[in-house]
Parts: C-alpha cells; sequence; structure tokens
C-alpha cells in the first residue's frame, strides 16, 4: 500500500478518515458567562464584538468558507481575521505572512501555540479555520461547520443592515440533508480521492464524486443556487470546493474525469458565485496552488506547483442572472 499523507487519519483499507475537530466551543447569543467571561457550562462563550479572532489560510476550502461567511455577514468589525501562511510544514500552520512572524493580535508565530494553550496534551493535526478568544489566546472552536451556522444565527445582533439569510429556518431540513451529501461526496470527497493508498478506496470516492457532482449539476440546470433564487450557506460550502477543482483536485487529487471548465452547468454555477461579492476576491489561485501542489509531499514528490490552469474564464458572463 503507498504512504499516507496523513496515516493517522487513514484506515487499514486506505481510506481517508478525516480527524473530529478538537475544539467545538460556541460563541453564543444566550452564554451564561458574563462579557470578558470564559464558557459557561455547556461551552458557551459570550458573544462580544471584537474579542474573537477567525485564524484562516486562503488556500483551505474549510477555512474558506467561513472567511466568505464572515464577510457576507457584514461581521468583518465585529470578528478580527490572522491570516497564515500556505505552506505547511511540520511545525503547522504559520503567521510567516506577518511582520516578523508573528500574529499582530496573538503574539503567537504558529497556530499550535494556541491549540497548546488551549490543550497542553493535543496531538492531533492542527487544523483551519480556528475561532480564538483573544483575551485568553484560547481556541474557542475549530468546529467548521457549526462555526459558519453560528454566524448566522448566534451573531446575529451583529449583522450588518440586509445582511442575506444564509441559513433559512423554513428551509433548515432539506439545506442539512443538501450539504451532509455535499461534505461525504465533494467537499470531503475530492480528499477522499487525494489521500487514497488503495485503488479501491480511491475508485469508490471518485465514483461518489463525480456522481455526486452530476446530480448537482441537474439540479442547477433548473434554479440559480442550490436552495431556489437565493444564496445560502449550502452555495458558500459547495463554492469553495468548485474554485479550486481545476487549479488543484483535478490534477494533484486526480479528480480528472473532468475538469469543472467541462461541466457546462456547474461552470456557469461556479462563475456566477465567484462574480458575487464577497466571493471571488476571497480566492487566491497563488496560495491554493502552493499548498495543495507545495505541502503534500507523499502525493508530489517534487513540490513543483504547475502554472496553468489559465483563471481568466471566472470573469467571463455567465448566463444565470
Amino acid at each position: 500500500m503507498a504512504r499516507a499523507q496523513f496515516s493517522a487519519e487513514t484506515s487499514g483499507g486506505g481510506a481517508f478518515v478525516r480527524q473530529p475537530n478538537r475544539f467545538a466551543g460556541r460563541v453564543t447569543a444566550d452564554s451564561t458567562s458574563p462579557p470578558g467571561g470564559g464558557p459557561d457550562e455547556q461551552d458557551r462563550w459570550p458573544l462580544e464584538a471584537g474579542r474573537y479572532r477567525l485564524i484562516w489560510c486562503r488556500a483551505c476550502p474549510w477555512a474558506h468558507r467561513a472567511m466568505i461567511v464572515r464577510g457576507l455577514l457584514g461581521l468583518d468589525d465585529a470578528i478580527s481575521l490572522g491570516t497564515v501562511d500556505p505552506i505547511r510544514d511540520e511545525r503547522g500552520w504559520a503567521f510567516a505572512l506577518d511582520p516578523d512572524g508573528f500574529d499582530p493580535v496573538l503574539g503567537v508565530s504558529f497556530l499550535s501555540e494556541a491549540y497548546l494553550a488551549t490543550d497542553p496534551d493535543y496531538t492531533g493535526r492542527v487544523t483551519v479555520p480556528a475561532l480564538v478568544d483573544t483575551l485568553t489566546g484560547r481556541v474557542v472552536t475549530n468546529d467548521y461547520p457549526q462555526l459558519t451556522l453560528d454566524l448566522s444565527t448566534q451573531w446575529r445582533s451583529l449583522h450588518a443592515p440586509g445582511a442575506p439569510d444564509l441559513y433559512p429556518v423554513a428551509l433548515r431540513p432539506e439545506m442539512d440533508a443538501l450539504m451532509a451529501e455535499i461534505h461525504r461526496d465533494v467537499n470531503n470527497g475530492v480528499y477522499r480521492c487525494g489521500f487514497a493508498t488503495s485503488q479501491e478506496a480511491y475508485d469508490e470516492a471518485f465514483r461518489a464524486l463525480f456522481a455526486r457532482l452530476d446530480a448537482l449539476s441537474e439540479r442547477l440546470a433548473g434554479q440559480r443556487y442550490l436552495l431556489g433564487d437565493a444564496i445560502t450557506e449550502a452555495d458558500v460550502r459547495l463554492f469553495t470546493t468548485l474554485v479550486r477543482f481545476d487549479a488543484a483536485y483535478h490534477g494533484h487529487f486526480k479528480c480528472n474525469r473532468s475538469k469543472l471548465t467541462e461541466m457546462p452547468v456547474l461552470w456557469a454555477y461556479a462563475r456566477d458565485l465567484f462574480q458575487t461579492p464577497g466571493f471571488g476576491e476571497t480566492a487566491d489561485f497563488d496560495h491554493i496552488k502552493r499548498h495543495y501542489y507545495g505541502t503534500h509531499r507523499e502525493i508530489n514528490p517534487t513540490g513543483i506547483v504547475p502554472l496553468g490552469p489559465d483563471e481568466s474564464g471566472w470573469t467571463t458572463p455567465h448566463g444565470r442572472g
């Protein structure tokens, strides 16, 4: 069997099994903690503008969705932003983009320092996004699916006027089921292809990925967005995988039945979102390619970063208005 990129997250059958999210605290409107306090008995932190810092990487799709939701809801001033370098070595995510290599608010060089300040015994992989409490330097959460839903629901009092409802109550049952399918087969499915260490595990993930993309194409052929005529979190979650598809997943992760640009409905849909304020300007193809091709040395031992594909198509008319 081939060597695994993340051996602790690879099953005996060669399938990639993503580690659980270690920190699952929540910032909520109904926390019983006072301002400046820590989590209450239910691990709920108090809602306070300016207290928490979102740590993201421009290359990471999980972190990218948090960045997009934060912007769409107008929470930029309420939640500060720290950006790690796209190149991750054995020490993990580094604040190498900041002057002197330190996050100016948290005062740390690596996100792992915040993880260990929260759990000194933590030995798992350090992940983004992470919401960090600037008062204590502790990680509140790295539970990326719940984090963005909470931004829509728990942070509502701090939303900008006219902010979209990305998680409408009436649509939640359908949305939750759809997002679970997208996560399993697409968002995490590309990783299950790329990090598989057996042919059988890869084949299974590949078939599930493209079967789901075909089903989503059929769904989107008759409506502008996944849940109708308005953008929801489901669209955000699908977009952050699609925008990386041709640049990274098609080649690097062997998701090569079709390029995104060869799937007409999904390509037009992705361009529609890319050209929507809050989406395209947060995508960084240079960081995306340097991260995937430069850090997964079991998959790409040379570390060579491809020059393509041509990115100009993202701004061409999409015809879905």
